[in-house]
Protein backbone atom coordinates (compact mmCIF):
# COMPACT_ATOMS: atom_id res chain seq x y z
CA UNK A 1 0.00 0.00 0.00
CA UNK A 2 1.47 3.01 -1.11
CA UNK A 3 1.88 6.19 1.14
CA UNK A 4 0.64 9.38 -1.07
CA UNK A 5 0.93 13.12 0.11
CA UNK A 6 -1.72 14.87 -0.13
CA UNK A 7 -0.78 18.10 -2.50
CA UNK A 8 -0.65 22.03 -2.21
CA UNK A 9 -4.33 23.17 -3.25
CA UNK A 10 -7.06 25.61 -2.24
CA UNK A 11 -9.82 23.54 -0.29
CA UNK A 12 -13.13 25.58 -1.35
CA UNK A 13 -16.05 24.86 1.42
CA UNK A 14 -19.84 25.63 -0.21
CA UNK A 15 -21.55 25.76 3.01
CA UNK A 16 -19.10 27.15 5.61
CA UNK A 17 -21.31 28.75 7.39
CA UNK A 18 -23.20 25.21 8.25
CA UNK A 19 -22.81 22.90 10.98
CA UNK A 20 -20.64 20.08 8.89
CA UNK A 21 -17.59 22.75 7.91
CA UNK A 22 -17.80 23.89 11.28
CA UNK A 23 -18.32 20.81 13.37
CA UNK A 24 -16.41 18.17 11.67
CA UNK A 25 -14.46 19.81 8.32
CA UNK A 26 -12.36 22.32 10.36
CA UNK A 27 -11.73 20.53 13.36
CA UNK A 28 -10.37 17.99 11.02
CA UNK A 29 -8.37 20.57 8.91
CA UNK A 30 -6.65 21.64 12.51
CA UNK A 31 -6.42 17.64 13.25
CA UNK A 32 -4.35 17.20 9.80
CA UNK A 33 -2.22 20.63 11.33
CA UNK A 34 -1.43 19.03 14.52
CA UNK A 35 -0.39 16.13 12.59
CA UNK A 36 2.06 17.74 10.51
CA UNK A 37 -0.03 15.83 7.31
CA UNK A 38 -1.61 19.30 5.97
CA UNK A 39 -0.26 20.22 2.81
CA UNK A 40 2.11 23.43 2.48
CA UNK A 41 1.30 25.35 1.08
CA UNK A 42 -2.65 25.60 1.68
CA UNK A 43 -5.67 27.68 1.85
CA UNK A 44 -8.85 27.62 2.73
CA UNK A 45 -12.09 29.23 1.06
CA UNK A 46 -15.24 29.57 2.62
CA UNK A 47 -18.63 29.96 0.25
CA UNK A 48 -22.03 30.38 2.07
CA UNK A 49 -25.07 32.86 2.01
CA UNK A 50 -25.06 34.85 4.96
CA UNK A 51 -23.14 37.94 5.01
CA UNK A 52 -20.14 37.72 7.63
CA UNK A 53 -16.90 39.42 8.12
CA UNK A 54 -13.74 37.62 7.33
CA UNK A 55 -12.68 37.94 10.58
CA UNK A 56 -16.00 37.22 12.74
CA UNK A 57 -16.44 33.66 10.31
CA UNK A 58 -12.90 33.50 11.77
CA UNK A 59 -13.27 34.03 15.32
CA UNK A 60 -16.42 32.50 15.17
CA UNK A 61 -15.39 29.29 14.01
CA UNK A 62 -12.28 28.88 16.67
CA UNK A 63 -14.68 29.25 19.24
CA UNK A 64 -16.55 25.95 18.06
CA UNK A 65 -13.54 23.95 16.68
CA UNK A 66 -12.02 24.25 20.23
CA UNK A 67 -15.05 23.10 21.76
CA UNK A 68 -15.31 20.23 19.12
CA UNK A 69 -11.62 19.27 19.87
CA UNK A 70 -12.89 19.43 23.82
CA UNK A 71 -9.54 21.31 24.55
CA UNK A 72 -8.04 24.31 24.29
CA UNK A 73 -6.04 24.68 20.61
CA UNK A 74 -2.19 24.99 19.82
CA UNK A 75 -1.95 28.51 19.75
CA UNK A 76 0.42 28.04 17.09
CA UNK A 77 -1.08 25.63 15.14
CA UNK A 78 -4.19 27.57 14.93
CA UNK A 79 -2.98 30.86 13.79
CA UNK A 80 -1.46 29.64 10.81
CA UNK A 81 -4.74 28.22 9.96
CA UNK A 82 -6.73 31.35 10.79
CA UNK A 83 -4.14 33.33 8.64
CA UNK A 84 -5.57 31.03 5.70
CA UNK A 85 -9.57 31.02 5.95
CA UNK A 86 -11.33 33.42 3.70
CA UNK A 87 -14.21 33.72 3.61
CA UNK A 88 -17.31 34.96 0.60
CA UNK A 89 -21.03 35.20 0.80
CA UNK A 90 -23.42 34.61 -2.39
CA UNK A 91 -26.40 32.77 -3.37
CA UNK A 92 -25.17 29.50 -5.05
CA UNK A 93 -27.40 29.55 -7.90
CA UNK A 94 -25.66 33.21 -9.06
CA UNK A 95 -23.27 33.27 -11.43
CA UNK A 96 -22.05 36.44 -10.09
CA UNK A 97 -20.99 34.47 -7.06
CA UNK A 98 -18.88 32.29 -9.04
CA UNK A 99 -17.31 34.96 -11.43
CA UNK A 100 -16.06 36.43 -7.77
CA UNK A 101 -14.79 32.89 -6.72
CA UNK A 102 -13.16 32.35 -9.58
CA UNK A 103 -11.40 35.69 -9.15
CA UNK A 104 -10.68 35.16 -5.42
CA UNK A 105 -9.19 31.16 -5.78
CA UNK A 106 -6.52 33.35 -8.14
CA UNK A 107 -5.83 35.97 -5.89
CA UNK A 108 -5.26 33.85 -2.70
CA UNK A 109 -3.24 31.32 -5.24
CA UNK A 110 -1.36 34.09 -6.34
CA UNK A 111 -0.62 35.73 -2.52
CA UNK A 112 0.36 32.43 -0.97
CA UNK A 113 2.06 31.21 -4.03
CA UNK A 114 -0.14 27.87 -4.30
CA UNK A 115 -0.43 25.22 -7.49
CA UNK A 116 -3.44 25.85 -9.51
CA UNK A 117 -4.61 22.97 -7.66
CA UNK A 118 -8.63 23.26 -5.98
CA UNK A 119 -10.59 21.21 -3.97
CA UNK A 120 -14.41 21.71 -3.75
CA UNK A 121 -16.53 20.49 -1.39
CA UNK A 122 -20.26 20.83 -1.05
CA UNK A 123 -20.98 20.73 2.14
CA UNK A 124 -24.34 21.76 1.34
CA UNK A 125 -27.90 20.38 0.94
CA UNK A 126 -28.61 17.34 -1.24
CA UNK A 127 -31.22 19.55 -3.89
CA UNK A 128 -27.84 21.89 -4.30
CA UNK A 129 -25.49 19.29 -5.55
CA UNK A 130 -26.30 19.39 -8.88
CA UNK A 131 -26.65 23.55 -9.14
CA UNK A 132 -23.01 23.82 -7.75
CA UNK A 133 -21.48 20.90 -10.05
CA UNK A 134 -23.23 22.99 -12.83
CA UNK A 135 -22.22 26.59 -11.82
CA UNK A 136 -18.36 25.24 -11.48
CA UNK A 137 -18.35 23.53 -14.63
CA UNK A 138 -20.17 26.73 -16.74
CA UNK A 139 -17.38 29.03 -14.74
CA UNK A 140 -14.24 27.02 -16.45
CA UNK A 141 -13.53 26.43 -12.68
CA UNK A 142 -13.50 22.14 -13.46
CA UNK A 143 -10.68 22.86 -16.26
CA UNK A 144 -7.77 20.77 -15.59
CA UNK A 145 -5.10 22.50 -18.09
CA UNK A 146 -3.30 24.10 -15.44
CA UNK A 147 -3.17 22.18 -12.12
CA UNK A 148 -5.95 19.26 -10.69
CA UNK A 149 -9.97 20.23 -10.02
CA UNK A 150 -11.79 18.00 -7.48
CA UNK A 151 -15.18 18.07 -6.11
CA UNK A 152 -16.16 16.51 -2.96
CA UNK A 153 -19.70 15.52 -2.81
CA UNK A 154 -22.01 14.56 0.60
CA UNK A 155 -23.86 11.86 0.55
CA UNK A 156 -27.18 11.23 0.13
CA UNK A 157 -26.21 10.94 -3.65
CA UNK A 158 -29.89 10.69 -5.01
CA UNK A 159 -33.15 9.69 -3.31
CA UNK A 160 -33.70 6.47 -5.34
CA UNK A 161 -31.90 4.54 -8.58
CA UNK A 162 -33.37 7.02 -11.04
CA UNK A 163 -32.60 10.08 -8.81
CA UNK A 164 -29.08 8.79 -8.64
CA UNK A 165 -29.01 8.66 -12.51
CA UNK A 166 -29.98 11.58 -13.34
CA UNK A 167 -27.71 13.38 -10.11
CA UNK A 168 -24.92 11.39 -11.61
CA UNK A 169 -25.71 13.07 -15.66
CA UNK A 170 -26.00 16.66 -14.24
CA UNK A 171 -22.23 16.37 -12.63
CA UNK A 172 -20.73 14.27 -15.29
CA UNK A 173 -22.50 16.89 -17.26
CA UNK A 174 -19.65 18.99 -16.88
CA UNK A 175 -16.93 17.07 -14.28
CA UNK A 176 -14.79 13.70 -15.27
CA UNK A 177 -15.85 10.74 -13.06
CA UNK A 178 -12.37 10.79 -11.69
CA UNK A 179 -12.93 14.31 -10.35
CA UNK A 180 -15.94 13.81 -8.23
CA UNK A 181 -14.98 12.05 -4.73
CA UNK A 182 -18.50 10.85 -3.27
CA UNK A 183 -17.50 10.97 0.50
CA UNK A 184 -18.97 8.56 2.74
CA UNK A 185 -18.12 9.62 6.89
CA UNK A 186 -18.05 6.31 7.99
CA UNK A 187 -15.09 4.90 5.36
CA UNK A 188 -12.54 7.34 7.65
CA UNK A 189 -13.02 5.57 10.64
CA UNK A 190 -10.13 3.53 11.82
CA UNK A 191 -11.86 0.93 12.06
CA UNK A 192 -13.18 0.76 8.98
CA UNK A 193 -10.35 1.77 7.10
CA UNK A 194 -8.83 -1.59 9.90
CA UNK A 195 -10.89 -4.01 8.01
CA UNK A 196 -8.81 -4.68 4.56
CA UNK A 197 -5.71 -4.81 6.46
CA UNK A 198 -7.33 -7.47 9.10
CA UNK A 199 -8.29 -9.74 6.87
CA UNK A 200 -5.36 -9.40 4.10
CA UNK A 201 -2.41 -8.67 6.68
CA UNK A 202 -3.29 -11.80 9.17
CA UNK A 203 -3.30 -15.37 7.29
CA UNK A 204 -5.20 -16.98 10.57
CA UNK A 205 -8.71 -15.25 9.51
CA UNK A 206 -8.61 -15.08 5.64
CA UNK A 207 -8.74 -19.19 5.67
CA UNK A 208 -11.85 -19.21 7.57
CA UNK A 209 -13.52 -15.86 6.14
CA UNK A 210 -16.31 -17.92 4.16
CA UNK A 211 -19.49 -20.12 4.08
CA UNK A 212 -17.80 -23.19 5.71
CA UNK A 213 -17.26 -21.55 8.99
CA UNK A 214 -19.26 -18.55 9.14
CA UNK A 215 -22.74 -19.30 10.19
CA UNK A 216 -23.90 -15.83 9.66
CA UNK A 217 -23.11 -11.42 9.81
CA UNK A 218 -24.77 -9.19 11.59
CA UNK A 219 -24.32 -4.87 11.04
CA UNK A 220 -25.58 -3.04 13.59
CA UNK A 221 -25.78 1.01 13.43
CA UNK A 222 -27.64 2.37 16.65
CA UNK A 223 -28.29 5.82 17.63
CA UNK A 224 -29.57 6.25 20.52
CA UNK A 225 -30.99 10.20 19.88
CA UNK A 226 -34.20 10.85 17.56
CA UNK A 227 -33.62 12.93 14.63
CA UNK A 228 -33.46 16.18 16.23
CA UNK A 229 -33.74 19.49 13.85
CA UNK A 230 -33.55 17.13 10.82
CA UNK A 231 -37.25 16.69 10.18
CA UNK A 232 -37.38 18.13 7.24
CA UNK A 233 -34.83 16.15 5.28
CA UNK A 234 -35.01 12.88 7.56
CA UNK A 235 -38.95 12.40 6.72
CA UNK A 236 -38.13 12.30 3.18
CA UNK A 237 -35.16 9.92 3.49
CA UNK A 238 -35.33 7.74 6.01
CA UNK A 239 -33.92 5.01 7.68
CA UNK A 240 -33.31 2.46 4.64
CA UNK A 241 -31.95 5.43 2.44
CA UNK A 242 -29.90 7.18 5.28
CA UNK A 243 -28.63 4.64 6.45
CA UNK A 244 -28.50 1.03 5.10
CA UNK A 245 -27.88 2.26 1.26
CA UNK A 246 -25.17 4.43 2.85
CA UNK A 247 -23.28 3.46 5.38
CA UNK A 248 -24.11 -0.36 5.77
CA UNK A 249 -23.59 -1.13 2.38
CA UNK A 250 -20.33 0.29 2.39
CA UNK A 251 -19.51 -1.76 5.62
CA UNK A 252 -20.80 -4.36 4.20
CA UNK A 253 -18.52 -4.29 1.05
CA UNK A 254 -15.21 -4.44 2.79
CA UNK A 255 -16.48 -7.32 5.40
CA UNK A 256 -17.27 -9.83 1.85
CA UNK A 257 -15.06 -8.18 -1.13
CA UNK A 258 -12.38 -10.29 -2.48
CA UNK A 259 -8.65 -9.74 -2.08
CA UNK A 260 -8.00 -6.88 -4.88
CA UNK A 261 -4.86 -7.52 -7.14
CA UNK A 262 -3.57 -4.35 -5.69
CA UNK A 263 -4.55 -1.65 -3.04
CA UNK A 264 -4.89 0.42 -6.22
CA UNK A 265 -8.31 2.67 -5.68
CA UNK A 266 -9.66 1.32 -8.72
CA UNK A 267 -8.40 -2.91 -8.18
CA UNK A 268 -10.88 -2.01 -4.66
CA UNK A 269 -13.60 -0.50 -5.88
CA UNK A 270 -13.84 -3.24 -8.12
CA UNK A 271 -14.08 -5.75 -5.41
CA UNK A 272 -16.28 -3.38 -3.31
CA UNK A 273 -18.82 -3.52 -6.51
CA UNK A 274 -18.85 -7.14 -7.26
CA UNK A 275 -20.31 -7.75 -3.63
CA UNK A 276 -23.14 -5.23 -3.96
CA UNK A 277 -23.85 -7.13 -7.43
CA UNK A 278 -24.08 -10.19 -5.93
CA UNK A 279 -26.34 -9.26 -2.81
CA UNK A 280 -30.08 -10.52 -3.90
CA UNK A 281 -32.45 -7.94 -3.42
CA UNK A 282 -34.87 -8.60 -0.33
CA UNK A 283 -38.44 -9.12 -0.32
CA UNK A 284 -40.33 -6.06 1.65
CA UNK A 285 -42.96 -8.42 2.89
CA UNK A 286 -40.58 -11.02 4.51
CA UNK A 287 -36.89 -9.78 4.48
CA UNK A 288 -37.42 -6.26 5.77
CA UNK A 289 -38.72 -4.77 9.12
CA UNK A 290 -39.74 -0.81 9.15
CA UNK A 291 -41.03 0.91 12.35
CA UNK A 292 -41.14 4.39 13.80
CA UNK A 293 -40.22 5.78 17.15
CA UNK A 294 -43.02 6.75 19.54
CA UNK A 295 -43.39 10.10 19.15
CA UNK A 296 -41.64 10.72 15.52
CA UNK A 297 -44.53 12.18 14.10
CA UNK A 298 -44.86 14.86 16.72
CA UNK A 299 -41.16 15.85 15.71
CA UNK A 300 -40.49 18.88 14.55
CA UNK A 301 -41.02 19.24 10.29
CA UNK A 302 -42.20 15.94 10.44
CA UNK A 303 -46.18 15.03 8.55
CA UNK A 304 -48.53 14.32 11.27
CA UNK A 305 -49.42 11.11 8.94
CA UNK A 306 -45.71 10.48 8.02
CA UNK A 307 -44.58 6.59 6.97
CA UNK A 308 -41.34 6.88 6.99
CA UNK A 309 -39.38 4.43 8.55
CA UNK A 310 -36.72 5.51 11.66
CA UNK A 311 -36.01 1.41 12.46
CA UNK A 312 -35.06 -1.07 9.81
CA UNK A 313 -34.25 -4.07 10.03
CA UNK A 314 -32.82 -6.32 7.11
CA UNK A 315 -32.01 -9.97 6.14
CA UNK A 316 -29.81 -9.63 3.04
CA UNK A 317 -28.23 -12.74 1.13
CA UNK A 318 -25.24 -12.95 -1.35
CA UNK A 319 -25.11 -15.15 -4.55
CA UNK A 320 -21.31 -15.88 -4.47
CA UNK A 321 -19.25 -18.53 -4.05
CA UNK A 322 -17.59 -17.05 -0.50
CA UNK A 323 -21.07 -16.13 0.79
CA UNK A 324 -23.60 -18.50 -0.38
CA UNK A 325 -26.19 -19.76 2.27
CA UNK A 326 -25.06 -17.18 4.65
CA UNK A 327 -27.59 -14.21 5.86
CA UNK A 328 -26.19 -11.27 6.88
CA UNK A 329 -28.68 -9.00 8.89
CA UNK A 330 -28.85 -5.17 9.05
CA UNK A 331 -30.50 -3.24 12.22
CA UNK A 332 -30.32 0.28 12.63
CA UNK A 333 -32.57 2.93 14.26
CA UNK A 334 -33.32 6.20 16.17
CA UNK A 335 -33.85 6.26 20.03
CA UNK A 336 -32.30 2.98 20.51
CA UNK A 337 -30.79 2.87 24.14
CA UNK A 338 -26.93 2.94 22.89
CA UNK A 339 -25.14 4.74 20.26
CA UNK A 340 -22.89 2.41 18.44
CA UNK A 341 -22.07 0.93 15.47
CA UNK A 342 -20.76 -2.27 15.13
CA UNK A 343 -19.77 -5.46 12.98
CA UNK A 344 -20.40 -9.02 14.19
CA UNK A 345 -19.33 -12.30 12.97
CA UNK A 346 -21.22 -15.04 14.37
CA UNK A 347 -19.05 -18.20 13.37
CA UNK A 348 -20.21 -21.90 13.30
CA UNK A 349 -20.74 -23.46 16.57
CA UNK A 350 -18.05 -26.57 17.73
CA UNK A 351 -19.27 -30.27 17.28
CA UNK A 352 -21.06 -31.09 20.83
CA UNK A 353 -19.83 -34.82 20.34
CA UNK A 354 -16.94 -34.01 22.48
CA UNK A 355 -19.07 -32.68 25.85
CA UNK A 356 -22.08 -34.92 25.18
CA UNK A 357 -21.26 -37.18 28.76
CA UNK A 358 -20.32 -34.12 30.61
CA UNK A 359 -22.44 -30.94 32.56
CA UNK A 360 -21.63 -28.24 29.55
CA UNK A 361 -24.89 -27.99 28.05
CA UNK A 362 -23.79 -26.45 24.66
CA UNK A 363 -21.06 -24.91 23.21
CA UNK A 364 -21.31 -21.06 22.53
CA UNK A 365 -20.34 -19.90 18.71
CA UNK A 366 -16.89 -17.69 18.51
CA UNK A 367 -18.08 -13.87 17.68
CA UNK A 368 -15.67 -11.66 16.04
CA UNK A 369 -16.92 -8.25 16.87
CA UNK A 370 -15.32 -5.21 14.65
CA UNK A 371 -16.17 -2.03 16.88
CA UNK A 372 -16.78 1.06 14.81
CA UNK A 373 -18.05 3.55 16.81
CA UNK A 374 -18.08 5.33 19.78
CA UNK A 375 -15.23 3.23 21.32
CA UNK A 376 -13.14 1.38 17.87
CA UNK A 377 -11.68 -1.77 18.13
CA UNK A 378 -11.62 -5.14 17.88
CA UNK A 379 -12.56 -8.07 19.75
CA UNK A 380 -12.81 -11.97 20.08
CA UNK A 381 -15.03 -14.12 22.14
CA UNK A 382 -14.34 -18.23 22.60
CA UNK A 383 -15.03 -20.44 24.99
CA UNK A 384 -12.23 -21.79 27.79
CA UNK A 385 -13.28 -23.82 30.51
CA UNK A 386 -13.81 -22.54 34.49
CA UNK A 387 -11.09 -23.47 37.14
CA UNK A 388 -12.26 -26.62 39.09
CA UNK A 389 -13.00 -29.96 38.77
CA UNK A 390 -15.95 -29.99 36.77
CA UNK A 391 -15.93 -29.16 33.37
CA UNK A 392 -17.97 -26.47 32.95
CA UNK A 393 -16.78 -23.19 29.88
CA UNK A 394 -17.67 -19.39 30.28
CA UNK A 395 -16.92 -17.31 27.39
CA UNK A 396 -14.42 -14.75 27.49
CA UNK A 397 -13.43 -12.00 25.42
CA UNK A 398 -10.08 -11.04 23.53
CA UNK A 399 -9.89 -7.26 23.01
CA UNK A 400 -8.37 -4.76 20.81
CA UNK A 401 -8.52 -1.02 22.02
CA UNK A 402 -7.32 1.62 19.40
CA UNK A 403 -7.23 4.09 21.66
CA UNK A 404 -5.62 2.19 24.64
CA UNK A 405 -2.77 0.63 22.12
CA UNK A 406 -2.00 3.29 19.71
CA UNK A 407 -2.53 6.10 22.49
CA UNK A 408 -4.93 8.19 19.69
CA UNK A 409 -7.09 10.41 20.00
CA UNK A 410 -10.51 9.95 18.08
CA UNK A 411 -10.62 11.90 15.08
CA UNK A 412 -13.93 13.25 13.23
CA UNK A 413 -13.64 10.47 10.70
CA UNK A 414 -13.14 13.39 7.99
CA UNK A 415 -8.96 13.38 8.72
CA UNK A 416 -8.69 10.78 6.06
CA UNK A 417 -10.78 11.04 3.83
CA UNK A 418 -9.57 15.52 3.34
CA UNK A 419 -6.59 13.75 3.07
CA UNK A 420 -7.13 11.27 0.37
CA UNK A 421 -8.66 13.57 -2.13
CA UNK A 422 -6.03 16.50 -1.36
CA UNK A 423 -3.51 13.03 -2.80
CA UNK A 424 -6.14 11.96 -5.13
CA UNK A 425 -6.36 8.78 -3.97
CA UNK A 426 -10.29 7.86 -4.19
CA UNK A 427 -10.13 4.33 -2.97
CA UNK A 428 -12.43 5.02 -0.20
CA UNK A 429 -14.90 7.21 -1.98
CA UNK A 430 -17.34 5.70 -3.93
CA UNK A 431 -17.32 5.46 -7.80
CA UNK A 432 -20.92 5.68 -9.74
CA UNK A 433 -21.64 2.22 -10.31
CA UNK A 434 -20.89 1.47 -6.37
CA UNK A 435 -23.54 3.81 -5.97
CA UNK A 436 -25.93 2.13 -8.06
CA UNK A 437 -25.68 -0.99 -7.40
CA UNK A 438 -26.45 -0.08 -3.59
CA UNK A 439 -29.74 1.44 -5.04
CA UNK A 440 -31.07 -1.29 -7.34
CA UNK A 441 -30.44 -3.57 -3.98
CA UNK A 442 -33.33 -1.59 -2.33
CA UNK A 443 -35.26 0.03 -4.81
CA UNK A 444 -37.52 -3.10 -4.94
CA UNK A 445 -38.06 -2.53 -0.96
CA UNK A 446 -38.59 1.15 -2.07
CA UNK A 447 -40.86 0.72 -4.31
CA UNK A 448 -43.20 -1.71 -2.51
CA UNK A 449 -43.43 0.12 0.45
CA UNK A 450 -44.27 3.67 -2.01
CA UNK A 451 -47.59 1.07 -3.01
CA UNK A 452 -48.11 0.32 0.88
CA UNK A 453 -50.19 3.56 1.52
CA UNK A 454 -52.24 1.68 4.27
CA UNK A 455 -50.96 -0.55 6.20
CA UNK A 456 -49.91 0.88 9.87
CA UNK A 457 -46.54 1.53 10.70
CA UNK A 458 -45.16 -0.08 13.47
CA UNK A 459 -43.72 1.27 16.14
CA UNK A 460 -41.77 0.91 19.60
CA UNK A 461 -40.85 2.79 22.84
CA UNK A 462 -37.58 4.79 23.19
CA UNK A 463 -34.71 3.19 24.94
CA UNK A 464 -35.80 -0.42 23.18
CA UNK A 465 -34.10 -2.35 20.49
CA UNK A 466 -37.06 -1.73 18.39
CA UNK A 467 -39.96 -3.94 17.34
CA UNK A 468 -40.84 -7.04 18.14
CA UNK A 469 -41.01 -8.23 14.29
CA UNK A 470 -37.33 -7.15 13.78
CA UNK A 471 -36.48 -10.20 16.61
CA UNK A 472 -39.21 -12.75 15.16
CA UNK A 473 -36.71 -11.97 11.85
CA UNK A 474 -34.00 -13.58 13.35
CA UNK A 475 -35.56 -16.36 15.31
CA UNK A 476 -37.39 -17.98 12.93
CA UNK A 477 -33.70 -19.07 11.83
CA UNK A 478 -32.72 -20.14 15.12
CA UNK A 479 -30.98 -16.94 15.33
CA UNK A 480 -30.47 -13.85 17.75
CA UNK A 481 -29.62 -10.42 17.45
CA UNK A 482 -26.60 -9.88 19.30
CA UNK A 483 -28.07 -6.54 21.30
CA UNK A 484 -31.21 -8.76 22.08
CA UNK A 485 -31.88 -8.87 26.28
CA UNK A 486 -33.31 -11.87 25.91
Amino acid sequence: MSNPRAEPCVLVIFGASGDLTRRKLLPAIYNLAEANLLPEPFAILGVARPVIAEETYRADVRTIVEQEEGEQLDAAIWATIEARIHYIAGELDDQRLYDRLKSEIDGIRHRRDIPPNVLFYLAVPPELFAVVGRRIAASGLADQRDGWRRVIVEKPFGYDLDSAHQLNRELTNGLHETQIYRIDHYLGKETVQNILAFRFANGIFEPIWNRRYVDHVQIEVAESEGIGNRGGYYDKAGALRDIVQNHMFQLLTLVCMEPPVSFAAEAVRDEKVKVLRAAVSPDAGTDVVRAQYQGYRHEPRVAPDSRTETYVAMRLMLDNWRWAGVPFYFHTGKRLPQRRTEVSIHFKRAPFTLFRDTPVECTNPNILLLKIQPDEGISLSFDAKVPGPLEQLDTVTMDFSYAAHFHREPSTGYETLLFDAMAGDQTLFHRMDLVEAGWQIVQPVLDAWGRDTTSPIPTYPANTWGPPDADALLAREGRRWRSSPS
